[in-house]
């Protein structure tokens, strides 16, 4: 699984761009705020990165921040929202007032961004606005940006690991109560250790 990626942007469109690592050329989906932070073509860039996997296709979502992708993890993991829609969510509003919105429990802002119809932004704000708030919590001082190795590491772990287990093929529910009683048993654990200590809750 791709979770991070360094190498230099070669092409650089709305919709995706692609960086080159080791002389390999990576397709990366992109939000809107990720896109208007790229630097240049040929410059080098660095992202978080989703790798979602399906039956018929392998896809990597890229983000600048970890507050990024930690969204967006919390946006798949509502019934309905695909990665996808959950991109075109986070470039249609942006992660701060996303983030506001959510903690909010703002399902008329939610259905205003395009693509979300009245039921999904109801899902969101429901859903989410426990786990919204604890990522609001902790934000810095300083804005939305997080330290690059501390901040969102638990919260997008488990997140990763939930996107893990659906990948695999488990309901979303199951994988979400498995990660959570993992976490319970071992607390702090890089995210191999906690998908496997899920796995082993499922089995």
């Amino acid at each position: 699984m791709i979770a991070h990626l360094r190498g230099t942007l070669i092409d650089k469109d709305p919709r995706a761009v692609v960086i080159e690592n080791g002389g390999v050329g990576y397709e990366v989906v992109v939000p809107l705020c990720t896109f208007y932070d790229l630097p240049e073509e040929n410059e080098e860039v660095s992202l978080h990165i989703h790798t979602h996997v399906r039956e018929d296709a392998l896809t990597l979502f890229g983000f600048r921040t970890r507050m990024e992708k930690a969204l967006f993890l919390l946006l798949v993991s509502v019934s309905g929202i695909g990665p996808r829609l959950a991109v075109n969510t986070l470039s249609g509003i942006g992660p701060d007032e996303l983030l506001q919105a959510i903690t909010a429990g703002d399902a008329v802002r939610l259905q205003a961004i395009p693509g979300v119809g009245k039921k999904t932004a109801e899902r969101i704000a429901l859903e989410l606005k426990d786990r919204a708030v604890s990522l609001k919590q902790e934000k810095t001082p300083a804005g939305a940006s997080f330290p690059e190795g501390e901040g969102l590491h638990d919260v997008t772990a488990f997140e990763e690991a939930v996107s893990a287990l659906v990948n695999l093929g488990y309901p979303a529910r199951s994988a979400r109560a498995a990660v959570e009683k993992a976490s319970s048993r071992i607390g702090k654990a890089p995210l191999e250790g906690l998908i496997k200590e899920s796995l082993r809750v499922l089995s």
